[in-house]
């Protein structure tokens, strides 16, 4: 994810980092030594994320993690070790807590245990939960129309009607800005996607005229989908928000998220005969593994597939 907001937004981050990594404020008429250790090792981890180029995103969820695992033993993190991570997560996968979070949090105490302390002993013997692979949600083409038609107001509309169209993540569609579209050789700017990479998605010209007539409606001026204040982007939330709407006026009994246009994108472009490399391509995948799992769902390809029993001269007769 790339920081939206320039300095504005990268201050902010900040501040909120400074608040979370601490076990609990610091007293000022004290002077508790405690806790200017925390402020040290909060700005310690904080550049080791900084100096490794993480996203915001990801600095605020691992101050988040190691805050939280702080607190519930009470001491500071540098204090603890191999035998309270192994508690905290076991305590954690008892409350049922999903792996995608589960992981999330052993990657953020692999990297304090690793980066900022510089304890491999500890980072060896954290352990990471092997996640169900399950396979995408998918709707159908005429899903998508009712999906589309359903969405609520002029922006989400055309937000989400540009997810679609070029299969984008919600941060990457909330952080388009008016010059990413380049309409003289179709293409759409992605900048900063996963990983920080930048890419170009097709632009396809009913999507070219449904953001013009969105422009001439909402005269955007920078960001393609400004927020509230129109300094800053749409946040992702107010476009989850209106995929849930949706959904629900579309009387689709599937959950729908932005990703899943996302999913569905990618799989009737497999549907359509687009080559996979391709799509691994748009989609800004590393790996070409991670594009194949929509060969699982693209159901015309499997429904026709010839089956080996359709090369045998048999007739098999029910028992009488």
């Amino acid at each position: 994810t790339k920081p939206l907001g320039g300095k504005r937004s990268e201050l902010r981050l900040r501040r909120l980092l400074s608040e979370r990594i601490a076990v609990s404020k610091p007293n000022r008429q004290t002077g508790d030594p405690e806790m200017a250790q925390m402020t040290a090792l909060r700005r310690r981890m904080i550049d080791d994320m900084t100096l490794r180029n993480l996203s915001p995103a990801t600095q605020q969820s691992y101050v988040y993690a190691v805050a939280k695992f702080s607190r519930f033993f009470g001491r500071s993190p540098d204090q603890l070790g191999v035998d309270e991570v192994r508690a905290y997560q076991i305590h954690l996968a008892g409350r049922g807590l999903s792996w995608p979070h589960l992981n999330q949090v052993s990657c953020a105490l692999r990297f304090f245990f690793g980066a900022t302390l510089g304890r491999k002993d500890v980072v060896d013997r954290i352990v990471s939960a092997k996640e169900p692979r399950k396979l995408p949600i998918v709707l159908s083409s005429e899903e998508v129309v009712r999906f589309l038609q359903a969405v609520p107001g002029l922006r989400s509309r055309a937000a989400l009607t540009t997810a679609y169209s070029a299969g984008l993540r919600v941060s990457e569609v909330a952080a388009l800005k008016i010059i990413d579209i380049d309409s003289s050789r179709m293409v759409i700017r992605v900048e900063h996607g996963k990983g920080g990479k930048d890419r170009y998605v097709m632009l396809s010209p009913p999507l070219l005229a449904i953001l013009r007539a969105y422009w001439r409606l909402a005269k955007p001026v920078h960001w393609l989908f400004p927020g509230r204040d129109r300094d800053r982007p749409v946040s992702t939330a107010t476009l989850q928000a209106a995929c849930r709407v949706a959904a629900r006026e579309a009387g689709l009994d599937k959950p729908v998220t932005v990703h899943t246009l996302r999913h569905s994108f990618a799989t009737h472009l497999l549907e359509a005969g687009t080559d996979i490399r391709i799509i691994q391509v748009l989609l800004g995948h590393g790996r070409l593994a991670t594009t194949a799992i929509y060969t699982r769902v693209a159901t015309n390809l499997i429904a026709g597939t010839p089956s080996p029993l359709d090369g045998l001269h048999i007739e098999v007769m029910p028992p009488g």
